[in-house]
């Protein structure tokens, strides 16, 4: 599965105004098109970001579902209220899941299960041997990705170029945390504490 992984910076004021908005509007739209919303997210730490995930059964799906939607008479008539809300929108990592983000009833009960989102970077793809040593150790991941290299193309959405990211879900929030070895040359780490919204499917 192919996932992006995409952090909006808004509007100050604006989330709540866009999380309303895109779960009424932009869910079941896309899915009916060949994507899955898997899931939405209040970032915890910065109070004008919202974050989601996005999958594709692969590159082709995402090219062809991509034209079509922002093409379309759903974003045609909604998009413009989502871009007002937003300040930048191109912080986008392309990635294929390795351990798919798991998906629960939209609308089913639910409490509060906030996540944390463990980005790892290198200057280097993170090979095999990385991500058999990540799967011997005892994380609690409940989804696992890492940077997709096949060319954007949907091009009227950018991603991050040049990246090589290792992207790991945990929950609770204060789950573990765990170091790389210096051995695998990760140069930065970077966490997000979550909270999905009503109608994120992963939570």
């Amino acid at each position: 599965m192919i996932v992006e992984l995409r952090q909006y910076t808004l509007r100050p004021g604006r989330r709540d105004e866009l999380i309303e908005l895109f779960d009424k509007q932009f869910v079941e739209s896309q899915e009916e098109l060949g994507m899955a919303v898997l899931g939405q997210f209040r970032d915890l730490d910065q109070p004008d970001r919202f974050v989601w995930l996005r999958g594709f059964p692969d590159m082709a799906v995402r090219g062809r579902a991509l034209r079509e939607f922002y093409g379309g008479p759903v974003w045609k008539e909604h998009g413009p209220a989502a871009n007002a809300t937003m300040i930048d929108s191109d912080d986008v990592l392309l990635t294929r899941a390795i351990v798919p983000p798991p998906a629960f009833p939209r609308d089913g009960e639910r409490a509060d299960s906030a996540m944390r989102a463990t980005i790892w970077y290198r200057d280097r793809p993170f090979d095999d041997t990385f991500t058999q040593w990540f799967a011997g150790l005892n994380t609690g991941a409940v989804a696992v990705l890492s940077t997709e290299y096949a060319e954007n193309n949907f091009p009227a959405l950018p991603v991050r170029e040049g990246e090589h990211a290792f992207v790991w879900f945990t929950r609770p929030v204060n789950a573990g945390e765990i170091e790389a070895p210096e051995r695998f040359g990760v140069v930065k780490t970077e966490q997000l504490r979550l909270m999905p919204t009503a109608r994120s499917a992963f939570r």
